[in-house]
């Protein structure tokens, strides 16, 4: 028996979709994108114990970090103090740290496909010349995305030392497995989204919305305004997270302004060439003022000319539209000679 919902993708030979066409196959892009997060999501929570090809587990690669402080930074939790062991305060601690991590690592290890999903939706609405740009535009991002979970993933070491031991003649703090995996996934996220920012910048630009001379002088201001967002952004609120969150927007975001500063010479170019910058402002456009040819007026009982098109519209001849017949005028009767209104009878 066929599902009721299982709709077969219909194009239409111009290329375009109803509405209801669009959403199932919105419908089933986003079931497919679901399921293979949930199998990645499955395989991500035996990975977090479990090694496979020779490949540490997801839980040793993530605590591997803070297993590189000193011992002596370290609270242990065993008869040996070289062990690398987090705390866990609850009984479910142990299954939501593991469902959290897998979780996270499906959704990272299932962008292929989801992506591959979300450029088939769009694909059908752009243009050749858009489509390859969305391409471009795709790739880079995953590019940055995963330049600054990398870069994420190595200050975490220096971080947490940071802020494990200063102070730690005095206390040792015992951090739990909830709190540690929390801030790194949060970490390597913010990391990867940031790395965006400056895309974003550059796609504005060749959008048309801001241009090169506006990013050079607000270029101060928006420096200031990316240390803001470091010292909000990451987690930690330690310094060093903070200072080289900073610091790598801040290398990003010059570059996207020599892009769109190269963008804007092309572009500038292309308007010379084809003559635009030369034109007055104050010169009218050159517009036919030819007047179009009208036809000469017709009987009231034919139809006129002008419909003629209309009703061959397709190549089928319709019938063409009732005639309306003008009532004759009244004659008034014999014998009579009624004067012109409004004016008296004078002899």
């Amino acid at each position: 028996m066929k599902s009721p919902f299982r709709r077969k993708r219909t194009v239409n030979p111009d290329g375009t979709m109803t509405l209801i066409e669009h959403l199932y196959e919105l419908r089933n892009r986003l079931g497919i994108s679901l399921a293979a997060i949930a199998v990645t999501t499955v395989f991500g929570y035996i990975w977090f114990e479990v090694s496979f090809f020779g490949w540490p587990s997801l839980g040793e690669l993530l605590k591997d970090p803070y297993c590189s402080l000193p011992a002596t930074s370290r609270a242990s939790f065993n008869a040996d103090p070289n062990s690398c062991t987090l705390l866990g305060t609850t009984p479910f601690d142990q299954f939501m740290l593991r469902l959290k991590v897998g979780a996270t690592a499906g959704v990272i290890l299932a962008c292929p496909i989801w992506l591959y999903q979300f450029w088939g939706f769009i694909t059908p609405g752009l243009l050749k010349k858009e489509r390859r740009y969305a391409l471009s535009f795709v790739s880079v991002a995953a590019v940055l995305f995963v330049t600054g979970a990398v870069l994420a993933y190595l200050i975490i070491p220096q971080a947490l030392g940071f802020l494990l031991t200063i102070g730690s003649e005095i206390q040792t703090t015992a951090l739990t497995g909830a709190s540690y995996f929390s801030l790194v996934v949060n970490l390597i996220v913010i990391f990867g989204v940031s790395f965006l920012i400056p895309l974003v910048v550059v796609a504005l630009n060749g959008a048309g919305v801001v241009t090169y001379a506006a990013l050079a002088k607000a270029r101060r201001g928006l420096i200031f305004g990316l240390f803001v967002f470091a010292a909000i952004a990451t987690p930690g609120q330690d310094p060093i997270s903070m200072l080289a969150l900073a610091f790598a927007l801040t290398l990003l975001f010059e570059a996207a302004i020599q892009i769109c500063r190269f963008n804007d010479r092309r572009r500038a170019r292309k308007r010379a060439e084809e003559g635009w910058d030369g034109l007055d402002p104050d010169t009218p456009s050159q517009i036919d003022t030819t007047p179009s040819r009208i036809e000469g007026p017709s009987r009231i009982d034919e139809p006129s000319r002008i419909d003629e098109p209309a009703r061959h519209e397709g190549g089928t001849r319709t019938a063409a539209p009732p005639t309306v017949t003008r009532p004759a005028d009244p004659v008034p009767p014999p014998g009579r000679d009624d004067p012109a209104p409004g004016y008296d009878d004078v002899t």
